[in-house]
């Protein structure tokens, strides 16, 4: 079974840009794998874990926290590891920590045609609510060649 730990630069950094290449794809800049990284970093809370099969990494999950609502990103199960439970373990992993922090409510995206992911969430007691989602991309903060 993975050991969920906090995330380490020196240790993770390339597997987890290999992993979300491979879950996720990435197709903008914005989305860089280097660049959430290292913009995570700087934020400092300590709500970026992964999932360790003995030094192969099998996970993540990704939490923010603004005082008022937690989000959920980047929870990534690479495929060998899938259906064995690891991606609800990552969810409620960062769910205790973000409650730790006095989180009264979690808010995550996805894309409307993901129904499975969808499903995943619903069985996990996640709802659909009637928002809107909206999103701004601040291009000047956005490097064309990765990290910024």
């Amino acid at each position: 079974m993975s050991n969920l730990r906090e995330y380490n630069d020196a240790a993770d950094r390339q597997q987890v840009i290999a992993l979300w290449r491979t879950v996720f794809g990435y197709e903008t800049a914005h989305n860089d794998p280097a660049l959430a990284i290292a913009k995570k970093l700087r934020a400092h809370d300590h709500l970026f874990f992964v999932a360790d099969d003995q030094g192969r990494l099998a996970g993540t999950a990704m939490a923010g926290y603004d005082g008022h609502r937690g989000w959920l990103y980047a929870i990534a199960v690479h495929p060998d590891c899938r259906r064995t439970g690891l991606g609800s373990r990552l969810v409620r992993h960062a769910e205790q920590a973000l409650a730790s922090l006095g989180c009264m409510k979690i808010n995550l995206q996805l894309l409307a045609s993901n129904e499975a992911t969808a499903a995943f969430y619903k069985s996990l007691g996640y709802t659909v609510e009637p928002r809107i989602s909206m999103g701004k991309v601040f291009h000047e903060n956005v490097s064309p060649h990765g990290v910024a």
